[in-house]
């Protein structure tokens, strides 16, 4: 099965589907990564800008992907970029990978880059003859998502329960790496926060550890 992960941000694919992603890889699955935006200087040092370069190479290692696509759009301005510009471009790797299943960003989030790769997702998705896409999903995103979204679109509405237990511990370790992203507890984005919340999702569903998605579409 070939299974496209798309993130926004670097850092957004393990927060939200990286245990997840662990065990497609260890069932055998060929699993790709998108990553939409990247920093710029200013207001980023060029030495911040290399080491989170160095973070996605040791990220996408860890996590197993068969190939990395980088879009290369600025980061928190997405809302400056055509939408035909990104829909196309998510396109374009859509076509290139044929994925059956895509894991992208939430609709109902606080930040706007994860709203807009969200609705441009949908665009390069969108269920033509010929699509190999069988299954559309978005991921939770901590602290983002539970904020909701500003639009009046509702909050994000899991459906889906993927149980990690036996890979939450990889999953932090390979959270480690993002040093320039990595908080502090009581921190959502910190390794506690994340343990928590992956146990609440757990819990909800009577498993140790789990994460949640929005199911968006799915073909049968």
């Amino acid at each position: 099965m070939r299974i496209l992960v798309i993130s926004a941000h670097p850092d957004d694919e393990t927060i939200g589907a990286g245990g997840t992603i662990l065990r497609h890889v260890a069932e055998g699955h060929e699993v790709f990564w998108c990553i939409v935006t990247q920093g710029y200087s200013p207001p980023w040092s060029e030495q911040t800008l290399e080491a989170a370069q160095r973070q996605v190479d040791q990220v996408s290692q860890l996590l197993g992907f068969r190939q990395v696509f980088r879009l290369g759009f600025p980061t928190v301005k997405l809302n400056t970029v055509p939408y035909i510009d990104l829909s196309s471009a998510l396109q374009r790797v859509v076509d290139e990978v044929r994925p059956e299943i895509v894991y992208t960003t939430p609709r109902s989030d606080i930040n706007q880059d994860h709203r807009i790769v969200f609705d441009c997702t949908l665009v390069a998705t969108r269920p033509l003859p010929g699509s190999s896409v069988h299954r559309l999903l978005s991921y939770e995103i901590s602290p983002t998502t539970r904020f909701g979204s500003p639009s009046g679109s509702g909050n994000f509405t899991p459906s889906v329960y993927v149980d990690i237990s036996d890979y939450l511990d990889k999953k932090l370790r390979v959270m480690t790496l993002y040093e320039t992203e990595l908080r502090a507890y009581p921190h959502p984005r910190s390794l506690e926060g994340l343990t928590l919340l992956a146990q609440e999702r757990g819990i909800s569903v009577g498993l140790k550890a789990a994460e949640c998605f929005e199911l968006i579409r799915e073909l049968m």
